[in-house]
């Protein structure tokens, strides 16, 4: 079996920590894994696959001789040394928004767009987390009635906004002095309607990312899609109120044998036993789970669901593996 050398850009943090734990888990040929970050998480130890590994300081003259580097520590540090690892030429995976829409980079989610891993020019970008889980639930469903209209309201977790949003919100529950504050208000007992930087027209750059990536990941530069993204305090993930209008009539057990049958969804929708989606089940797996399916009988041909991932792995991790996955198999072909 042929290895394949790994980079890893913020290994130290919540993302990064997680891909090495999905390349073991998944089993990925890997041959020569180098961790890389910034200054102050140098000589940091972390362990794979029972070796100990020591964080290197990213440099460009670091990268060269790998095959992937997932990169995973912010849109500066993306902007400045992803081109500088592609030109090398390594594959990188990017987890920032800085490339997501530019028409040169493909924006991938495996089971919706593979055949765009091979129309790369050194850099695919992985999508929003909450863009990913949306548009894996809806490609099956937008495939045989053909979406119209989506409205999508996230119920998003604090891991989405990295460790120290998860220290603050264990700082205040526990009442403890708080380590950093993430959030501009109380998250703990609270939730709010802001994730991201607010424009001038009222939406937040999480809102915008949620509608612009799920136009070019679905290919339907036209769909009419909004979105409100609130922060909640919940660890493991994701939950998004989706509201469909299709082209086309629908019944709903079609609608649940469709999804059932849909590639990295598992639908939970027996609601007068309790069963539907939520974070703690979620929490480190790697499907999408759906369910609470019921019609919108407001509209016509209207369709509501709730959506649940793990953010950080079918959100981040899983998804970049994943995509290294499908360029692997589909090279060899």
């Amino acid at each position: 079996m042929k290895l394949y050398d790994i980079g890893i850009v913020g290994s130290t943090g919540l993302v990064g920590r997680k891909i090495l734990e999905v390349l073991e888990q998944r089993k990925f040929p890997v041959g020569k894994l180098h961790l890389l970050a910034t200054e102050k998480s140098i000589g940091t130890q972390i362990d794979f696959k029972g070796k100990t590994y020591f964080v290197e300081k990213l440099t460009a003259d670091v990268l060269s001789g790998f095959d992937f580097v997932f990169f995973s520590a912010g849109g500066p540090v993306s902007k400045e040394f992803a081109p500088i690892a592609a030109q090398k030429g390594a594959l990188v995976i990017d987890n920032s928004s800085t490339f997501r829409m530019e028409d040169w980079v493909p924006l991938v989610v495996p089971e919706v767009n593979p055949h765009k891993v091979l129309k790369h020019k050194g850099i695919i970008a992985n999508p929003n987390c909450s863009t990913i889980q949306m548009v894996v639930a809806l490609k099956p469903l937008h495939d045989k009635w053909k979406i119209k209209r989506i409205i999508v309201s996230t119920y998003q977790s604090v891991t989405g906004a990295g460790q120290y949003a998860v220290d603050q919100l264990e700082d205040e529950v526990h009442k403890v002095p708080m380590r950093k504050q993430k959030f501009p208000h109380q998250i703990a007992y609270n939730c709010f309607p802001h994730i991201d930087i607010f424009y001038e027209d009222g939406y937040t750059r999480e809102e915008l990312k949620m509608v612009n990536e799920t136009r070019k990941i679905m290919e339907e530069p036209a769909l009419k899609i909004t979105a409100t993204c609130v922060r909640i305090p919940s660890i493991g993930g994701h939950g998004e109120a989706i509201n469909i209008e299709f082209e086309k009539p629908f019944e709903l057990e079609e609608v649940k044998k469709v999804l059932s049958s849909a590639p990295g969804v598992v639908l939970q929708d027996d609601p007068m036993q309790n069963i539907y989606p939520m974070p703690i089940w979620a929490h480190n797996r790697d499907e999408v789970f759906v369910g609470r399916l019921r019609r919108d009988e407001t509209i016509k041909n209207g369709l509501n669901m709730w959506v649940v991932s793990d953010n950080l792995r079918k959100g981040a991790a899983t998804n970049a593996v994943q995509i290294a996955e499908e360029y692997i198999l589909r090279k060899s072909v």
